[in-house]
């Protein structure tokens, strides 16, 4: 088992800044990847961006390509999406998820992770 725990949600104006964390215990193994998905009211789910644990590999999804950046601490078994030039469109919940066997960090369908963390809500201001 492998928990995961979100932080650093919270409201802000369009074009700033947010930074969410992702953190993970128990069986990890620093292999396989962590994907950051969001799911705002009434739409589906959809793929953020994702990094693998052992090379720090990243994939985006382009709607926020050259705004957000995935990073990751080993040593920290945590994850962090740094999202920058924020937009309304922007709002949702977001979620990190983890796979625990990857062959690089393609993996954009919410099916293809196993453990998911609970989420935490993003809100941008217009």
């Amino acid at each position: 088992q492998v928990q995961l725990v979100e932080s650093g949600g919270g409201l802000v104006q369009a074009g700033g800044s947010l930074r969410l964390s992702c953190a993970a215990s128990g069986r990890t193994r620093n292999t396989g990847i962590v994907g950051w998905f969001r799911q705002a009211p009434g739409k589906e789910r959809e793929f953020v961006a994702s990094i693998s644990w052992s090379a720090g590999s990243t994939y985006y999804t382009d709607s926020v390509k050259g705004r957000f950046t995935v990073s990751r601490d080993n040593a920290k078994n945590s994850v962090y999406l740094q999202m920058n030039s924020l937009k309304p469109e922007d709002t949702a919940v977001y979620y990190c998820a983890s796979r625990s066997v990857a062959l690089g960090p393609y993996y954009t369908q919410a099916r293809d992770y196993d453990y998911w963390g609970q989420g935490t809500q993003v809100t941008v201001s217009s």
